[in-house]
């Protein structure tokens, strides 16, 4: 991998502003800055590349895959990533990635630079064109905090302080601007380094509202959990498999991470919660008003389910946009965490009665869940000889090419329940999610960063994506390869922006038009990409496009082992949509 040189390499002797944040950045456990290189941070830029122990740079082409990979890092690793991008213009290209960061509560530090703010020292216009009064406004709405500090002290504080803010529940990003001049002046002797604050400790739920959410769920004579970011701690994953062994309850995994296994008995995804529910229990569920109205709000009975949700998601909205969705109906909100509330419930479970109902619910269940799941492989092998290849056909073939290997799905197709039908998922680093803000381009960057924190574990890293989003960024391929980052790309190839096309088909139902003339501006079609030459055009394995289903599993095995031999691979699999 390239980036900073070692200590024995370098000799740094004048410590500039910018060495200075390069240290502290290192001092915070900063290991790598994704950056696309620009002018208004090139102290930094030079600090990074020769200031010994300092993060590692990570090359991307840009800045908006700059971002993603620091996004998909921190997803994977469990700890923020910095990505740094140029002032005006470098902010506005990042600005689709900075909000998924934001909705997907992902801790990703952003760093900028600007100026001179002092306009008397700016080099006629392109210093003016791109310095702004304050750069952080045009981000502002959707990160947690940001800050354009006015000399180097400052600057050290505000870089502490952005740290705290993107580690604390609920996570996000942070935007720190950087004065050219603080990151090129000689640093004095006279700048003492910031205190750097503990972390804060874990926000715990009330006791009391703890107790009572006991009771209700020992009650319960239908409960069911709904869980959709928990996973963000792989601490409150174990302790929800807990508690649903011990009250067999059925649990419902929403994707925004992984939250609960595929494979357990009491996995209830595709089964859902449905109107027979008398508890629900939601887990820091991003749209939990939509989840109620699909199954409807009220029981058998005809009196409503009592609600309870648990989530810290209240504590970080802001107004621009709706991302906090509509306001759910809830009996009790419990302010929380999820890995101490379900470790509060589970002992609080533990002092009670185990419901009579518990085992008898919980031997349905799993004869339920046992019999969903051979229904899908059985649909799964009989689409096997279907052209374009069926979406189930590519996920028991890439089941079958990652065998034993330790793999994760650091991004799956959109709205596709195969990876969950068909994968054996059960740990929490073998799914990370989704972008949170559904914003095309974050896959390929988010995919990089992700398989940097997981090669780092030994873990194979896999991307499956839409050729749509791919075309999007697709210079995240070349930074994987720049940086020796061992990754699986696949990409579920249908040729069309489908999500648009279903749209377009849908308009033209309501309006009594050609359905045949949905196709005009979604299809991505004459000509076709040629993905494999493009990925092979920047250094990556290249393979397909692949037509015939009867050699896809070769050439994914083929594929599996490129990658664990160190090398990028990227798999073109012409599918249908879904």
């Amino acid at each position: 991998m390239t980036g900073a040189a070692s200590p024995a390499e370098v000799s740094v002797e004048t410590i500039y502003g910018s060495d200075r944040i390069a240290q502290l950045l290192a001092e915070l456990g900063y290991r790598h800055v994704a950056l696309n290189p620009g002018a208004t941070f090139r102290g930094l830029h030079d600090s990074l590349a020769n200031v010994p122990g300092a993060p590692r740079i990570v090359m991307a082409t840009h800045e908006e895959i700059s971002v993603a990979i620091a996004h998909g890092y921190a997803k994977a690793a469990g700890e923020p990533m910095a990505a740094a991008v140029h002032d005006v213009v470098g902010l506005q290209h990042a600005t689709m990635a900075i909000f998924n960061a934001w909705t997907d509560q992902a801790p990703v530090l952003v760093l900028g630079g600007t100026g001179p703010v002092d306009a008397a020292h700016r080099r006629p216009y392109i210093d003016w064109v791109h310095t702004a009064l304050i750069q952080g406004q045009l981000v502002r709405d959707y990160v947690k905090w940001d800050d354009q500090p006015a000399s180097l002290a400052a600057a050290l504080e505000s870089l502490v302080r952005a740290d705290r803010i993107v580690r604390a529940e609920p996570p996000g990003p942070a935007y720190v601007c950087l004065d050219v001049e603080i990151q090129e002046t000689v640093a004095g002797d006279g700048v003492a380094d910031p205190p750097h604050p503990a972390q804060p400790a874990p926000i715990h739920p009330d006791p009391q509202a703890v107790g009572v959410v006991a009771d209700w769920l020992v009650a319960a004579e239908r409960p069911v959990v709904v869980a959709d970011m928990l996973g963000r701690s792989p601490e409150a994953v174990r302790h929800l498999v807990s508690l649903a062994d011990r009250l067999a309850l059925p649990v419902v995994d929403l994707g925004g991470r992984f939250n609960f296994p595929t494979t357990h008995p009491l996995d209830a995804t595709e089964a859902g919660a449905d109107e027979s529910a008398d508890l629900i229990l939601a887990l820091d569920v991003v749209d939990l008003a939509g989840q109620l109205r699909r199954i409807g709000g009220r029981t058998r009975s005809g009196s409503p389910p009592r609600i309870v949700h648990v989530t810290t998601r209240e504590l970080g909205i802001k107004s621009w946009a709706a991302h906090y969705q509509a306001l759910p109906p809830v009996d009790l909100a419990i302010p929380s965490e999820a890995g101490p509330a379900l470790a509060a419930l589970r002992a609080a479970c533990d002092e009670r009665p185990i419901p009579v109902a518990a085992r008898a619910r919980g031997e349905r269940l799993g004869a339920a869940s046992a019999d969903r799941r051979r229904a899908w492989e059985l649909v799964a092998r009989a689409a096997s000889s279907e052209q374009p290849i069926a979406m189930s056909w590519l996920f028991v073939c890439l089941r079958e090419a990652l065998a034993d290997r330790a793999w994760s799905l650091v991004n799956g197709p959109i709205e596709s329940p195969w990876p969950r039908r068909l994968l054996r998922l059960e740990e929490p680093w073998q799914f990370l999610g989704g972008s949170g803000g559904a914003g095309i381009g974050y896959a390929a960057g988010a995919s990089v960063g992700a398989a940097l924190a997981l090669g780092e574990r030994g873990v194979l890293a896999v991307g499956v994506q839409g050729d749509g989003e791919l075309l999007y960024t697709p210079g995240a391929i070349w930074t994987a390869v720049h940086e020796r980052i061992p990754l699986l790309l696949v990409i579920a190839n249908n040729r069309s922006y489908f999500n648009s096309e279903n749209h377009a088909i849908t308009m033209a139902r309501h309006r009594s038009r050609p359905l045949e003339r949905a196709s005009i501006g979604t299809r991505i079609v004459d000509p076709e990409v040629d993905i494999g030459m493009l990925a092979r055009a920047m250094g990556a394995e290249g393979y397909g496009p692949v037509l015939d289903p009867s050699v896809l599993g070769d050439v994914l095995a083929n594929a599996v082992r490129d990658v664990a031999a160190g090398a990028v691979a990227v798999v073109d699999v012409v599918c249908q949509p879904r």
